[in-house]
């Protein structure tokens, strides 16, 4: 394949091996671009104030878009970035503290969670009761037989953490695909 300003040039009978693995390569070079633009222009601010705005100018970036990408990538040191999630995943985490942007991305990493169930998943989150909220998390009792209890511990185990944050991290993912499914059902008459 060859790659052009406007477009890409695709050989004729190309596998869909191929294909599919130049689709892969495509879209971690969109995802990363995010990131170093982002840097680009935190390193242009930091280090040529007087100047930056005439590199965003010759870029030929759209200033709000150079923003967001730079917000993005000021909240989230290069250290605590994951490879596993993408730009996305991280802009929609950028408003929440440090502690409370880790667990989510733990959750999104390890229920290999889209963009938009990571979404949805913190809007469940936010939809608790003023009282809930408050208080911060909320203690409930549930009877569970001592056999599924023994399954679920394994499971979190394996998963490399906690009995509690395995079960609401799984909670969270099969409350999003729910209330996903639900958005793309037509409304009932």
């Amino acid at each position: 394949m060859l790659t052009t300003k406007v477009g890409l040039h695709i050989p004729a009978g190309l596998a869909f091996e191929e294909w599919e693995r130049a689709g892969r390569q495509l879209s971690g070079l969109l995802n990363s671009s995010s990131w170093w633009l982002g840097d680009w222009l935190v390193y242009g601010k930091d280090h040529y104030a007087d100047r930056y705005e005439r590199g965003i100018r010759a870029a030929g970036l759209q200033y709000q878009t150079l923003r967001n990408y730079a917000w993005v990538s000021r909240r989230f040191e290069l250290h605590r970035r994951r490879s596993a999630l993408s730009f996305q995943h991280h802009a929609e985490l950028a408003s929440m503290p440090v502690d409370d942007q880790e667990t989510w991305l733990d959750r999104a990493e390890r229920m290999k969670w889209s963009t938009k169930q990571l979404r949805n998943a913190i809007r469940a989150r936010r939809q608790l009761t003023p009282q809930e909220t408050r208080t911060g998390a909320a203690t409930r009792q549930l009877a569970v037989p001592d056999n599924r209890l023994q399954w679920w511990h394994k499971a979190a185990a394996q998963a490399g953490t906690e009995l509690g944050e395995w079960v609401t991290a799984t909670l969270d993912a099969a409350a999003a695909r729910v209330l996903q499914e639900a958005e793309r059902q037509p409304p009932s008459e």
